[in-house]
Formats: structure tokens, C-alpha cells, sequence
């Protein structure tokens, strides 16, 4: 498989040809559009989380992660949110991958068959070992948080 140099090929698995991931706009997009694993719509009313498989399932390699995001449209539009956000998948999970949405919304939202519902983004990351120590180094910052640098 020819790929670009900013391309990493991982394994996957999908439960059907429809459910494979993709890119709405091309090799700009950060995220790739995950769809829902349904045969018949399922309607989220106001204050519910429901899980959605995704009928993806992957083997990404030791040093990568994906974060979950729901699609833009979807929170804007229609108030709808991931009840975990942001989810995170392992590189060792090789379970389905599953979108448990959650209407914060007042109308119901019916999920058709194969619609849209979120995104996967993919990341390198860091594993640590932690060195105790009785005081750290001292910053400009400090400890300040929250709103420390003003609204402006």
C-alpha cells in the first residue's frame, strides 16, 4: 500500500464494508467519521445515553492512542454529546469500538442506520515513570490556574 509520509497504516477490522472509517474532506481532516453499527434507527431522547457500536475494531501499535470526538454537526445542531468525553482507546484494546452518546438536548434524536456519529483522531503519547521528589523546580506560573491570565 502506497502511502504519504504523514500516513501511519494500523490494522483494523470492521463488521461490515460500510462501517470502515473516513476522511469527509481528504488528508486535512484531523479526524476520520466513525458510523453507527444499527439496522434500524435508534431514537436518544432528552437526558439519555446510549451506546452505539461502531463495528470498528484496530490494532494500533504500542506509543499511539485515538481519542473519540463527536462530529460537530451533531453538538451544534442537535445537542448531542459523547457521555465520556473525550473517549479514549488504547493501543491493547481490540474490542469493538463503541460511541455512547448522550442528548443534552429537549427533542429526541433518532441515529438512522450507518449515520455519522463521531470521529477518531489519532495520537502518539507518552508512558511515564514518575520520580518522587520533595519539591519541584519553580516556574514564572507557579500554581496559578483557573483564569490566572485574565479574560483579555
Amino acid at each position: 500500500m502506497k502511502v504519504s509520509p504523514n500516513i501511519q497504516v494500523i490494522q483494523a477490522k470492521f463488521d461490515s464494508p460500510k462501517l470502515k472509517p473516513t476522511y469527509a474532506h481528504g488528508v486535512g481532516d484531523a479526524g476520520c467519521d466513525m458510523r453507527a453499527n444499527i439496522t434500524e434507527p435508534k431514537t436518544i431522547f432528552p437526558s439519555e445515553i446510549v451506546k452505539f457500536g461502531t463495528g470498528i475494531h484496530l490494532a494500533m501499535p504500542q506509543g499511539m492512542f485515538a481519542l473519540q470526538a463527536i462530529r460537530s454537526g451533531l453538538s451544534i445542531n442537535h445537542g448531542l454529546q459523547l457521555a465520556n468525553a473525550p473517549g479514549i482507546i488504547d493501543s491493547d484494546y481490540r474490542g469493538e469500538i463503541v460511541c455512547a452518546l448522550v442528548n443534552m438536548s429537549t427533542e429526541p434524536y433518532t441515529v438512522e442506520p450507518f449515520e455519522r456519529i463521531g470521529q477518531l483522531i489519532f495520537l502518539a503519547h507518552y508512558s511515564v515513570a514518575f520520580e518522587e521528589v520533595d519539591k519541584l523546580p519553580s516556574t514564572s506560573r507557579g500554581d496559578s490556574g483557573f483564569g490566572s491570565s485574565g479574560r483579555f
